[in-house]
């Protein structure tokens, strides 16, 4: 189960960030975080933008929506993602 807190039409929840993958995708769940395996280096912001595509497509939301709030420069980041609920986060688990 992935721990978030929702608030004003936003949820907010954790991401473990693999980088260097051989392709970007929703890997599952890694100790109550969302984990993302991203196929972009962690070099000059290369991997948090190809997160926040990755997570774009996934939850079908405009990239805009997405926001890292904290974690730039680690792999454990945590993220707000705007107009999406609960359900929505557990349909990527389903999906993977």
């Amino acid at each position: 189960m992935i721990d978030y807190s929702e608030k004003d039409g936003a949820l907010t929840f954790k991401v473990q960030v693999v980088p260097r993958a051989s392709r970007s995708e929703i890997a599952g769940e890694h100790n109550g975080a969302l984990r993302v395996r991203i196929a972009a280096p962690p070099v000059d912001g290369a991997a948090n933008e190809e997160l926040i595509r990755t997570l774009s497509r996934a939850l079908g939301v405009k990239r805009g929506a997405i926001k890292i709030t904290s974690g730039q420069a680690s792999k454990t980041k945590l993220v707000r993602v705007d107009d999406v609920s609960q359900p929505d986060l557990q349909k990527l688990l389903i999906k993977q």
